[in-house]
């Protein structure tokens, strides 16, 4: 193949390179730029980067452009006013797909990044110090003069090289608490392993009887151990104020003098005439002042019946119009709609939260300055006690530093919350928080949202109808989309219904359907639409004999069990729903609830979690709904179903991927006693440290001794771990 043929493909990288960069070279970044990022799954070769990277710096608005083959996918600097849908669109007209990535999904992938490379460092440094402790063998076996001094050159070239490498976290960690004049645990850490790998160093230099290689390779090890164990903990969903600000829409249809025209929202103002066509969300706060129609408002209420709208109804950003055209004027537009009310809230609390000192923190604060002190006092104890000997009174030091180094500490909490989130996952929890186990453990309180998290969360017909009744309204339900009709055709289908035929079936937005049965009138919907006085019951009109529908919610799998449990064991619960009294108070009795409120908005709910947290209260939140986000992330700790909302999800510190509520019962006994093996393991280290740092400090210790004993705590705390129930 030549290049003549294929004039896309260049014969080698830099003939591409070059011109790309004298026009990158060319252009200078703007101001008010921003990077726009994209991926680009149908990209395969060189060419297809050569293609997208030069057919986008052509675009004279384009800064700059760069695209990552392994990744599969694109940056690409644009001017602010550039929209996404102009640069995907463009790409597609190269031949290549391109979705815009979120900054929450590159956060994303950035944890997982730093995860796998946490892997990577610890797998060099386990392998080093099993050959290093192999080479060790020998000397320990009595190995002399030329032969040692070969086995401690040979463990320092393995040894040095990934300690540089393994152990840069921890560098990295004590520079930068160092430079604002702070200790952390990671200051120790560093000391004891530059210390412990520069007095080997001396040793193999000045043909001394021992290196301590091993001993330095065993302190990274162990330690980046706890380090990848927590950070796997630390892996947060993107976050909810994030989602939640992706529910609004980006534009409106503005109604003018020349009609409807698509605007950015951010042109759209207080008192603008707005076109909502069904389907689309809601982009501002208003007032609907033509149409009729359905709102799916779970995100307020977190009901899934939908809620019928006219003229002189108020609707808010992010809810959903279902059938009918409306037209709405703005009352609130961009921050000061309720929509983002509730994404500062969660933003906020979300804030709050990423505050909480874990146990290991605040032992951390503690435990640093001591080790250095202890250090430093047998250095200067044992340099008077020789007269002067350095390299003795450094040994101890060092010996001192390695034995008290925090390994069993830094492994006490992820250890335990490694095993505690495994067993969890087994029983259908999720545990997203790497402090949620700590909290979960600590709660004195539950509060319960209704709809889809005690209950389903879908309707269920319970009145039973005549087979032939039955058929006419299924025939009727199944013309429309509402979740009660849903619920009909659903019944009827374990049913031998007859076979009827409704013709010209019309649905009427917000009230209802209707049609024709052999040239009779059959109408299925709301009953004030069908004109029946003093009824809340979806009714059926079959030529003016009317049926009345009953629906109820059916309980989620566990939830009596589940209440019961936290009932026994004198645990306060509390019941906050969006719903009507009557319903809210059925389940409440069913399920022997005495706390409970109904017709709870989203503020109010995150207000009485407030209160209770202002009360000294550590309450665990259960909810489902974008109306339960603001109150999730308010809460002590937080669980949602797996069925809930994406943002609900992602608000909550734990997830119930299991369909069985009880399993939450489970899960707050597996916390405690998650947290009864974390503080066994302080006190492990605690009972270590009192035996061992003497030893150390009187020069009965080694560094090498010194590091057997650091790894026998560290070994015993994971196996303190496995006891976790």
């Amino acid at each position: 193949m030549s290049t003549a043929e294929y004039p896309g493909v260049a014969a080698c990288p830099a003939c591409v390179a070059t011109p790309i960069a004298i026009r990158r070279a060319a252009k200078d970044a703007t101001e008010g730029s921003r990077e726009l990022h994209l991926s680009l799954p149908t990209i395969h070769c060189a060419a297809c980067i050569q293609t997208v990277e030069r057919g986008l710096l052509a675009r004279e608005e384009i800064e700059d452009a760069r695209v990552n083959l392994t990744r599969k996918r694109a940056t690409v600097r644009v001017p602010a006013t550039t929209s996404d849908e102009d640069v995907v669109a463009f790409i597609a007209g190269l031949g290549y797909e391109a979705t815009p990535l979120d900054s929450a999904t590159l956060s994303v992938g950035e944890a997982d990044r730093s995860a796998r490379d946490l892997a990577m460092r610890l797998g060099v440094a386990g392998f080093s110090m099993m050959n290093v402790m192999l080479l060790s063998v020998a000397v320990w076996s009595g190995a002399t003069d030329a032969t040692r001094d070969l086995f401690h050159w040979l463990s320092a070239l393995i040894a040095l090289p990934t300690i540089v490498f393994s152990a840069r976290p921890f560098y990295t960690s004590a520079w930068r608490a160092l430079k604002v004049a702070h200790l952390n645990m990671d200051v120790p850490i560093t000391l004891a392993i530059l210390l412990a790998a520069g007095m080997s160093l001396f040793e193999t230099i000045s043909h001394g009887d021992h290196a301590y290689f091993d001993a330095a390779l065993s302190l990274t090890f162990f330690l980046l151990a706890g380090r990848y164990l927590d950070q796997k903990m630390r892996s947060v969903a993107r976050s909810a104020a994030t989602e939640l600000a992706a529910m609004e829409a980006p534009t409106a249809l503005r109604i003018g003098e020349n009609g409807a025209e698509t605007v950015s929202l951010k042109d759209v103002a207080v008192g603008d005439l707005l076109l909502v066509q069904p389907g689309s969300r809601v982009p501002v706060d208003g007032e609907v002042v033509g149409g009729a129609s359905e709102l799916d408002r779970a995100f307020l209420t977190g009901e899934t019946d939908p809620v019928a709208v006219s003229i002189g109804t108020e609707v808010k950003a992010g809810e959903v119009n279902l059938t009918g055209a409306l037209q709405i004027r703005a009352t609130a537009v961009g921050e000061n709609t309720l929509l983002h009310a509730l994404a500062d809230l969660v933003s906020m609390a979300e804030q709050a939260k990423s505050k909480y000192n874990s146990l290991a923190d605040r032992a951390a604060r503690i435990y640093a300055p001591l080790v250095h002190i202890l250090a430093f006092a047998a250095f200067v104890f044992w340099l008077w006690m020789t007269g002067g000997d350095v390299r003795h009174a450094m040994n101890i030091a060092v010996a001192v530093l390695i034995i008290t180094c925090p390994c069993a500490l830094g492994l006490a909490v992820p250890a335990v919350s490694t095993v505690a989130s495994g067993r969890l996952f087994k029983a259908g929890l999720l545990v997203k928080h790497a402090t949620a186990l700590e909290r979960l453990a600590e709660i004195d309180e539950v509060v319960f949202d209704k709809t889809g998290t005690l209950t389903k969360g879908t309707p269920r017909l319970i009145t039973q109808l005549d087979p032939q009744v039955h058929a006419i309204a299924s025939a009727l339900a199944q013309g429309s989309g509402h979740p009660r009709s849903k619920a009909i055709v659903a019944a009827g289908r374990g049913r031998d219904l007859p076979s009827v035929t409704v013709t010209d079936i019309t649905e009427q937005p917000g009230m209802g359907v209707q049609g024709l049965l052999d040239g009779r009138t059959v109408r299925l919907g709301r009953a004030e639409w069908i004109g029946v006085e003093g009824e809340s019951a979806t009714i059926l009109d079959i030529d003016g004999q009317i049926f009345a529908l009953q629906f109820e919610d059916a309980l989620r799998d566990g939830a009596a069990e589940l209440i019961a449990g936290l009932n026994a064991q004198g645990m306060p619960v509390t019941l906050l729903s969006g719903d009507t009294t009557a319903a809210v108070s059925k389940l409440a009795d069913e399920l022997l609830i005495t706390d409970w409120q109904a017709g709870v908005l989203p503020q109010d709910k995150a207000e009485v979690l407030r209160e209770k947290a202002a009360q000294g209260k550590r309450v665990l939140m259960v909810g489902d709904g974008l109306n339960d986000v603001g109150a999730l992330a308010l809460a002590h700790v937080s669980i949602a179903p797996a069925s809930a909302l994406e943002a609900t999800r992602v608000a909550a510190d734990m997830v119930l991927v299991s369909g069985n509520l009880s399993r939450i019962i489970e899960g707050i006994k597996t916390a405690k006693s998650a947290r009864s093996r974390i503080l066994e393991n302080f006190a492990v280290a605690a009972v270590y440290n009192m035996i061992a740092v003497p030893i150390a400090f009187m020069g009965f210790a080694t560094p090498l001794a010194a590091a057997i004993a650091m790894s026998s705590s560290s070994i015993i705390v994971s196996l303190n771990a496995l006891r976790t129930k």
